[in-house]
């Protein structure tokens, strides 16, 4: 069983017991979310669409940072230089059922 889910803006295909990196969401970590913007479900080769019934529940297993992201910027022969950089915040998540 599987399931296409919007998290935080972005879709994710999902099935039981599948650990994924999503945008970060508030809580801490060992809580458990729960998602019910589901756009497909598929149940032993039925496929429903838009369902509201479908129901996904998540632990969250840490919040992580991804890797430092830099943009520089430089002007050839005017002495502008500038550089900043930031890193991402994700959210390690574990789908513990389907239902």
């Amino acid at each position: 069983m599987f399931a296409i889910v919007k998290i935080a803006g972005k879709q994710f295909k999902v099935e039981k017991d599948q650990t994924l990196f999503v945008p970060k969401l508030s809580g801490t970590t060992g809580s458990t979310v729960e998602f019910s913007d589901v756009i497909m479900a598929d149940a032993n080769g039925n496929l429903t669409f838009s369902n509201s019934s479908v129901k996904i529940q998540a632990e969250i297993l840490a919040q992580v940072q991804g890797d430092k992201v830099i943009a520089y910027k430089q002007k050839r022969r005017k002495g502008f230089r500038k550089k900043k950089g930031h890193r991402t915040e994700y959210t390690k998540i574990k789908i513990s059922s389907i239902a």
